[in-house]
């Protein structure tokens, strides 16, 4: 059984943004860069399912610029067998990142695709879905658990109202949540191996399809800062002030 990842290379969660000057995106120097948590999850569980003797081989793909090898190779020490970078010198939107993905599964036939539910730049939770709407397989978002048999497999949900158990056949997507499992560290025996694993390397422009961006970029904002809180002397100042000034209660 053959697994592909898709991953995504973001500002690092420990990294606080910030806009740039002008406001028309968000400031990119020396701002260290990761593999989008969701993904290390989703690369984490496909190897889990190799090392179980479920998969035989795990490739991890991404959509970025030349710059994201980083993750490729970060991808390649934990755990994948190789690596595909669709090369793009513009951030692509989610369904061009589908559209690029889905010309890969042309090409390798994965039985399944797991990937990160969101990316922590975007948080769209977009490219999943259309994926599967693109390649007509079965999908399951928000997985917490997978297990998988010959040719389907049950995954557990997040919903709203607690977990949901489906069985879906393969080949199929699925969408990975938090609670799915808890990312490994590469070991630097690991990360000397990857520099000599196979990461192949295909131009965007050269796939055959409408790469062209249909949201534009406005602004990149700060959110407002809170105003400072105050301290009340009694029960009833503070209920004054929560029906008179904040209009909370009546």
């Amino acid at each position: 059984m053959k697994i592909l990842v898709p991953i995504k290379r973001v500002v690092d969660y420990n990294v606080k943004v910030r806009p740039l000057s002008d406001q028309s995106n968000v400031d990119l120097n020396n701002v260290k860069m990761s593999v989008n948590p969701f993904c290390e999850i989703a690369l984490e569980e496909a190897v889990r399912l190799k090392e179980s003797g479920a998969a035989t081989e795990v490739i991890a793909v991404t959509v970025g610029k030349q710059a994201s090898q980083e993750q490729l190779r970060t991808a390649l020490a934990l755990g994948a067998d190789r690596a595909i970078l669709v090369e793009s010198d513009t951030l692509a939107e989610p369904l061009v990142i589908a559209k690029a993905l889905a010309k890969i599964c042309e090409d390798e036939k994965p039985h399944l695709i797991i990937l990160g539910k969101q990316a922590i730049d975007g948080d769209n939770n977009q490219t999943g879905q259309m994926l599967s709407a693109l390649m007509g397989y079965s999908q399951a978002t928000n997985a917490s658990e997978i297990k998988l048999s010959a040719d389907s497999a049950d995954v557990t949900r997040e919903i709203d109202g607690g977990l949901q158990t489906i069985k879906i056949s393969l080949p199929a997507i699925v969408t990975t949540d938090l609670r799915l499992n808890e990312p490994r560290y590469a070991s630097l025996p690991n990360i000397m191996k990857a520099k000599k694993k196979e990461l192949n390397i295909i131009n965007l422009s050269e796939m055959g399809f409408d790469t062209s961006i249909r949201t534009e970029l406005l602004s990149v904002e700060l959110p407002p800062q809170r105003a400072a809180g105050v301290i009340v002397e009694s029960v009833d100042e503070l209920i004054d002030k929560l029906k008179n000034e904040a209009k909370v209660i009546s």
